[in-house]
């Protein structure tokens, strides 16, 4: 483990971090699991109630170039970066082997579905229990954790975007039967094809942020403040 101004980042490998899952799931132990970016990270630091329910999760994930860039620089490098989207794919294959139920909750209407479509075709066998769109009310709440648990699913997959998706899950994880559970972001969005995901050259040069960036222009302003100051706390901040 790293510590990230004050973030625990996990120092597992993408197979590390499947296995860890893995043996909790069949140990039925709940699983609190956050893949952190630099934004994320920074959103903690102006954020101490998001700060302290980071540091009860299970497993924190480097999710980001920056994060990856920091662990070396402070002295604790971790093998690789563990993307939020390339470990969704990991458990879903895990889940389509291992029949354990899921349940996609979040996106915008019809998204979560079509993201459902996708995933089947790309693993058989794989038992999606159940979706949900990320648009409610806080009355909802109740019905939406009553649907999820009727589903029988074992793994959540909350994408109502960081901090909202992380707040959702800790305030209702004693609720919900689900043995894991975890923030994907837009992953449904890039599952089902209405965003794509940067070419593997860019993912490997580390510049996937400014591919989002060049795709989705209304992030520059909040990229442009968060990034130089997780870089400048990283080099001066200790």
């Amino acid at each position: 483990m790293v510590n990230i101004l004050n973030v625990p980042v996990s120092s597992l490998s993408m197979q590390e971090t499947v296995n860890f899952i893995q043996e909790r799931l069949q140990k039925q132990e709940q699983t609190f699991a956050v893949t952190a970016n630099a934004e994320i990270i920074m959103m903690a630091q102006n954020d101490s109630a998001y700060l302290e329910l980071l540091k009860r999760t299970d497993i924190i994930t480097p999710d980001g170039a920056g994060v990856v860039w920091a662990a070396k620089h402070l002295g604790s490098p971790v093998p690789e970066r563990v993307a939020g989207y390339d470990l969704f794919h990991q458990l879903l294959q895990l889940a389509a082997k291992t029949q354990k139920k899921v349940y996609f909750f979040g996106g915008k209407p019809g998204i979560a579905e079509q993201a459902k479509a996708k995933a089947l075709e790309l693993y058989p066998g794989l038992k999606i229990a159940g979706c949900r769109n990320g648009y409610f009310q806080t009355e909802e709440n109740e019905t939406i954790i009553n649907d999820i648990n009727n589903s029988g699913a074992e793994m959540l997959f909350a994408a109502l975007g960081a901090p909202k998706q992380e707040f959702w899950l800790d305030e209702n994880k004693a609720k919900l039967h689900t043995n894991l559970l975890m923030g994907i972001g837009g992953s449904f969005d890039v599952l089902s094809g209405k965003t794509t995901r940067a070419p593997l050259w860019v993912q490997k040069a580390g510049l996937e942020w400014l591919y989002r960036l060049m795709k989705e222009p209304y992030r520059f302003r909040r990229m442009a403040s968060t990034l130089p100051q997780f870089v400048l706390k990283i080099l001066f901040g200790r």
